[in-house]
């Protein structure tokens, strides 16, 4: 059942003058540097495998030669630290291209088609934000449903666009949109945007830049400092010391406390790793929380929900004290949202005060960020040497594991590339039973190794995913594990992963259909009438 897949010959759109790193300055009617004559040497520069750490030499010039605005973007993205972007060329953003292509640290990777997917794994994978361009009218819009997904799962993306009216359609979907309407501005709002992308909840920034103001000469400033008054007031504070005992209370209290982990736990790993260690409290632990937790571990109950475990919804539902660090409590977890966790008191802590109560209220919250809190946990539980017993409950739940085991019957692909890799590989998946197959079979050990689309759940992001954890960690092996529905809705990306020659391995879980879609229809409708 597993595939490997390759693919021979370039891709037409290897020929474009904007898929290649390679400078050109200008052509007259016999210079040597014409593109006819170049063609064999951008070919050679577009099967070059990319450059992870391209060498760090910045635009240099004097400050008082004015330049275009398409070049002070660039450069404002170099100091930003930028070394990788996904961009695919287009008239109102070909100024930009042109730019790019005298920068002596961005290397330009040319997605065919979802550039914003593998930016965003891109930056879930390198742990920096992903940037990404595209062009007006479609190529704009195309890019909805990246920013949304970006949004939902909190990951740092710059997107930026060339004059189209996409800053009010992407209003609801990143953190801010930015119309760039003066070209003195282009360092201030990029430096801004990466700021707001990084801090706080995470998320997308869109920058829409036209086509005048990147061919505008100007001389730029680069020292004009940010003024963000109201936004860092905003920041969450560091968790109360008080607080924090307070939890360790009810954890003292408690005889059968679960450990309920999301995707606000990425950054804290560690901590968490730590927590469990100091008070032997079971994990379970949502989709998008899968990296967060080894799931070798003994005290993991791996996923909780409609797709999850019957011993990790079991814990959830015998809970006495349930901790909810950096989770949303999505309905696929929760079902029916009144008897979730029912007999449990709740403590909630998440960055995003939007979050605290939206649809679980719970007994105690904390708005702040869930590393500082585990942090500070372990310091007072390290100070105090308190000890928890909860071996009772970990031997219920552990007779639950043996009785109710997850296992399926059909093929065990996964497990073996489990053992081929020890584990160590980054997955990447599309949206569907396959999704849940590679969830729960693959045993994630650290974290950024689970990669899907786990806030939206978009159909397609397995491949340029692979692609964008390619590019970020060249040497890592990147496996995307797909279903055929969603491999073939971006199955032209295969063009990008070999004209850039990316060590991205498939394997295809073909079941002729859309796995997940018929599954519900067999469950849950007969006939067309729900059952």
């Amino acid at each position: 059942m597993a595939y490997a897949v390759a693919m021979s010959g370039l891709s037409p759109l290897s020929l474009s003058h904007f898929s290649s790193p390679f400078q050109y300055e200008s052509f007259g009617p016999l210079s040597s540097n014409h593109p006819k004559i170049n063609v064999r040497r951008r070919l050679r520069s577009l099967s070059a495998r990319v450059d992870p750490n391209p060498k760090p030499k910045l635009i240099v010039a004097a400050t008082e030669k004015p330049r275009k605005g398409s070049d002070v973007l660039v450069e404002a993205l170099e100091r930003e630290g930028v070394k990788h972007v996904f961009a695919y060329p287009g008239g109102a953003s070909m100024e930009i291209h042109q730019a790019l292509t005298r920068s002596n640290i961005i290397q330009n990777v040319l997605p065919r088609h979802k550039r914003v997917f593998a930016a965003e794994v891109y930056s879930r994978s390198s742990g920096r934000p992903g940037v990404f361009i595209a062009t007006s009218g479609p190529g704009a819009t195309n890019i909805v449903s990246g920013l949304a997904d970006a949004l939902l799962f909190s990951i740092p993306i710059v997107a930026i666009t060339g004059q189209t009216p996409i800053v009010e359609v992407t209003r609801s979907i990143t953190k801010r949109s930015y119309l760039v309407l003066d070209v003195e501005d282009i360092p201030y709002i990029v430096r801004e945007a990466f700021l707001l992308a990084n801090s706080g909840r995470p998320g997308p920034v869109l920058i829409d830049i036209p086509k005048d103001i990147q061919q505008q000469l100007v001389v730029w400033n680069w020292d004009k400092p940010l003024q963000l008054p109201g936004y860092s007031f905003r920041f969450p504070k560091s968790p109360e010391t008080g607080q924090l005992q307070q939890i360790l209370r009810l954890i003292s209290d408690s005889k059968k406390p679960v450990l309920y982990v999301g995707g606000g736990c990425m950054n804290s790993s560690e901590e968490l790793r730590r927590f469990v260690d100091l008070t032997g409290i079971p994990v379970a632990t949502t989709l998008m929380g899968l990296r967060a937790f080894p799931s070798t571990d003994e005290l993991s109950l791996q996923m909780p929900g409609m797709h999850g475990t019957r011993y990790a919804n079991y814990a959830v539902d015998k809970s006495d004290l349930l901790l909810a660090f950096g989770i949303r409590f999505d309905d696929r977890v929760t079902g029916k949202i009144e008897a979730f966790a029912s007999r449990a008191k709740i403590v909630h802590i998440d960055i995003d005060p939007a979050e605290i109560g939206k649809n679980k209220q719970p007994h105690l919250s904390i708005c702040g960020d869930a590393k500082e809190a585990l942090a500070g946990m372990n310091r007072l539980l390290e100070e105090t040497g308190v000890k928890y017993d909860f071996s009772s409950w970990r031997e219920e739940l552990s007779e639950q594991k043996a009785k109710y085991p997850f296992s399926y019957k059909t093929f065990g692909d996964i497990q073996v590339l489990d053992e081929m890799t020890d584990g160590n590989a980054i997955i990447s998946s599309g949206v569907g039973q396959h999704q849940m197959w590679a969830a729960h079979f693959y045993k994630y050990r650290e974290p950024r190794q689970w990669l899907s689309s786990s806030g939206l759940g978009a159909m397609g992001f397995g491949l340029p995913a692979a692609m964008g954890a390619a590019v970020a960690r060249p040497d890592a092996v990147v496996v995307d594990i797909d279903g055929d529905g969603s491999f073939i809705m971006n199955v032209q990306e295969l063009a990008t992963v070999r004209v850039e020659n990316l060590p991205v391995k498939i394997m295809l879980l073909n079941n002729q259909h859309l796995g997940m879609v018929v599954q519900w229809e067999d469950r849950f409708h007969i006939f067309g009438e729900p059952l």
